[in-house]
């Protein structure tokens, strides 16, 4: 059965339009949300009033207000992956010096639910709340790996898009590259989705056994050794262990493997 409930779900819609197109206007909101002027109106009026949006009145565009804010910053304090995870993510900033970030997946793409930026000059760009395909990079290719059926199934039939000459855009390929990653329990990647970029990422899994996010290391390149890519394959493994036992995870050597 559909639960949904179809104006919070146009509301949610418009909302997220707005997070992607700041200052927009009530044509193009209308037309994004596949509604009428007048419900794109009333829907932006209602999240006007409870501090989702902001207007402009001499513009009338309209861009995220300071609510969004307030529900980020309860997430970062309340949910116990990125509560158990932070103190996990400063020691690896402090070791690697490079971009680490927390995925989760969603969808069939992913979500940067928490980031330490490299205190490095040069540096990967990166961003809280970033969302992101599920194809490429460390943590999102791992995710992928994880992921049930059906969402593999979905993302192999659609179209891979091709962010740099290092993408995997064959089906079959990529789908093979999949099973090396859940054997291994790491994923480590080379340019395919920023040029010049590597990332290494390891799997957390809830009290279940489950993959529920990624934890990994990105950054230039031109930094990265064959001597540190080992290193930090170890360390995110570790890292990722650690998380993973405090939100209730028991490997045992006997027990398959749940996904």
């Amino acid at each position: 059965m559909d639960y949904t409930i179809a104006a919070i779900d146009r509301a949610l819609k418009l909302l997220e339009i707005v997070a992607e197109n700041q200052n927009i206007g009530l044509s193009e909101l209308a037309r994004q949300t596949g509604t009428t002027k007048t419900l794109a109106f009333r829907m932006a009026t209602t999240l006007e009033a409870r501090g989702y949006l902001l207007k402009d009145p001499e513009e009338r565009t309209y861009s995220l207000g300071y609510k969004p804010l307030y529900l980020g910053e309860q997430m970062q304090h309340r949910s116990p992956l990125v509560r158990i995870a932070n103190p996990v993510l400063d020691d690896l900033s402090a070791r690697t010096r490079e971009n680490i970030s927390l995925l989760v997946r969603d969808g069939l793409g992913t979500i940067c639910v928490a980031i330490r930026q490299s205190p490095q000059p040069i540096r990967l760009y990166a961003e809280l709340g970033r969302q992101g395909p599920l194809h490429v990079g460390g943590g999102p290719k791992l995710l992928l790996a994880f992921a049930p059926d059906d969402v593999q199934e979905k993302v192999l039939a659609g179209q891979l898009e091709a962010f740099t000459p290092s993408t995997i855009v064959d089906p079959k390929r990529l789908k093979a590259l999949l099973k090396r990653i859940r054997a291994q329990g790491y994923n480590v990647s080379h340019g395919d989705l920023d040029p010049g970029a590597f990332s290494v990422a390891a799997p957390i899994r809830d009290h279940g056994g489950r993959v529920i996010a990624s934890v990994s290391v990105a950054g230039p390149q031109s930094r990265l050794t064959r001597d540190l890519e080992q290193l930090y394959i170890r360390i995110l493994v570790e890292a990722a262990s650690e998380i993973s036992t405090k939100l209730g995870w028991r490997a045992l050597a006997d027990t398959e493997e749940l996904v």
